[in-house]
């Protein structure tokens, strides 16, 4: 139980029609929720308008409305309280709502078109193996110390973030890593949120179905390290053109990463294997268990924020080094036969052909290279033939399949893609529609030494078509394939 105006603490307030000091049971933005003496907060998504769930919230027992425009009903003894962006109040009542849980961990987001989940995810596990509680908010778990939760969205609401935030403290986690995603800062779900650190990854062709132009995704990525206090700190790869970019209004301390350019945190690719990474950071050798150099910039970023989090320099190394590989990120299996099957996340046009370079500059050249990869469906068309044109490029056989099309035709999806593919590569390309037939057809072509790689799913165990979410797990599949087939 919370007083209202204790709740509104830094809300953009228009109006009110009613009174502030009654005490409120709990806040919902889903209508389906509430409960007596809820608040509601009337949000407008993108499929929906919460203040159409007005009524059904008051007829469940909702006895304050947040929202954006005062319903033509005002019913007595409700409290209404407009509100210049609902989004933005959710964020500040659940931060309040909560306590303000995260200013008692030391929150830190990660930003970026790739890279997000591997550097939050082998930062959780790095503190973790330095012996913190430590907290985790990513797109592939939630974790709160040792207890693990499922995760539906990369940043998921503010009410959520706030909850888990608070069991951290409840838990005694003195850190916490968080995904921090355009359309999360886009929808102010990450608003009063206490950050200690912000680390940027780099900038590619993504999400433009949502943001429309590379400008305003560039502009909503540099929002969130515009809004960090000069308590906090900045760390950005300043080898990417945009890294600059994301330093340009912050008050946070300044500190850079790069492979290429002169930056405070300096590393260097002495070997690249399927076994692992040699690199040089900061003058002093390290080997970990991850490969390829997109990689290596996720573990200089890894590195320097533990640095900047207090952990000596050599034992952050030696913790870098026992770093186990993020689940479907450059997952990979050697069947009997010795074809080697790498599971990737790859979904944007900039993190295929990293892996593919990746795998390029590993092999032999005397193997083939089989790519089975698609693009989901309701997302950003312009990438479709842009992947297609990289796989194709860059692989022996690559075979276009469906990912997860959801409401699209996986048809028009691959005829998309198709169109990217230039006539010198036309006979290296095939299409299959179902996506196991795909993964099989890879395992089929593969012989001894043969690589083959399944893009743009990773992690995910299902396939999502017409809303309907199948179990479907690249990884799993590509090993019962090969066994099947005595390979």
């Amino acid at each position: 139980m919370k007083i209202l105006k204790d709740i509104l603490y830094k809300v953009h307030i228009e109006a009110v029609k009613g009174v502030t000091d009654v005490v409120v049971n709990k806040i919902e933005f889903d209508s389906r929720k509430i409960e007596l003496n809820d608040v509601f907060v009337a949000i407008r998504g993108v499929v929906s308008d919460g203040h159409e769930f007005i009524g059904k919230a008051l007829s469940l027992g909702a006895s304050v409305i947040i929202c954006e425009e005062f319903p033509q009903v005002i019913v007595n003894g409700v409290t209404y309280v407009k509100v210049s962006n609902s989004n933005e109040a959710l964020a500040y009542m659940a931060s309040n709502f909560f306590e303000n849980p995260s200013a008692k961990v030391r929150l830190v987001g990660v930003t970026g078109t790739n890279g997000k989940t591997t550097i939050a995810s082998l930062l959780y596990q790095l503190f973790k193996k330095a012996g913190y509680k430590v907290g985790l908010l990513s797109t592939v778990k939630i974790m709160v110390d040792n207890v693990e939760y499922k995760a539906t969205h990369t940043t998921p609401d503010s009410l959520t973030i706030n909850h888990y935030l608070n069991e951290m403290v409840e838990m005694g986690c003195e850190f916490c890593f968080m995904e921090v995603s355009s359309h999360g800062i886009h929808q102010k779900r990450t608003e009063g949120l206490d950050f200690q650190g912000g680390i940027f990854t780099n900038l590619s062709h993504d999400h433009l179905d949502y943001h429309k132009t590379f400008a305003e995704y560039r502009d909503v990525k540099k929002a969130f390290f515009d809004g960090l206090t000069k308590t906090a700190f900045a760390i950005s790869n300043v080898d990417d053109k945009n890294g600059a970019i994301m330093f340009q209004n912050t008050k946070a301390k300044k500190i850079t990463y790069a492979l290429k350019s002169y930056a405070d945190y300096k590393a260097q690719i002495l070997e690249n294997q399927f076994t692992g990474l040699l690199m040089k950071i900061n003058n002093n050798e390290v080997w970990t268990k991850l490969i390829g150099s997109f990689n290596a910039y996720n573990l200089l970023a890894i590195f320097a924020t533990a640095v900047e989090l207090g952990i000596e320099e050599q034992e952050a190394l030696r913790l870098l080094s026992d770093l186990e590989s993020v689940s479907g990120r450059f997952q990979y299996i050697i069947s009997e036969a010795k074809i080697t099957a790498i599971v990737d996340y790859a979904h944007t046009p900039d993190a295929l052909e990293n892996v593919l370079k990746t795998i390029e500059d590993i092999r032999t050249k005397n193997e083939q290279l089989i790519t089975v990869v698609g693009c989901g469906g309701d997302r950003d068309k312009t990438k479709r033939p842009i992947m297609a044109q990289i796989a194709s490029e860059l692989s022996t056989k690559a075979i276009f399949t469906s990912d997860n099309p959801r409401t699209e035709n996986p048809e028009t999806i691959i005829g998309e893609m198709e169109k990217g593919v230039e006539p010198q590569n036309f006979k290296k390309t095939l299409s299959i529609l179902d996506r196991k037939q795909a993964i099989k057809t890879a395992c089929q072509l593969a012989e001894t030494n043969d690589i083959i790689l399944i893009a743009g799913k990773g992690h995910e165990t299902y396939q999502e078509i017409n809303g309907v979410r199948n179990d479907f797990d690249d990884l799993k599949i590509v090993k019962e394939l090969l066994k099947q087939l005595g390979k």
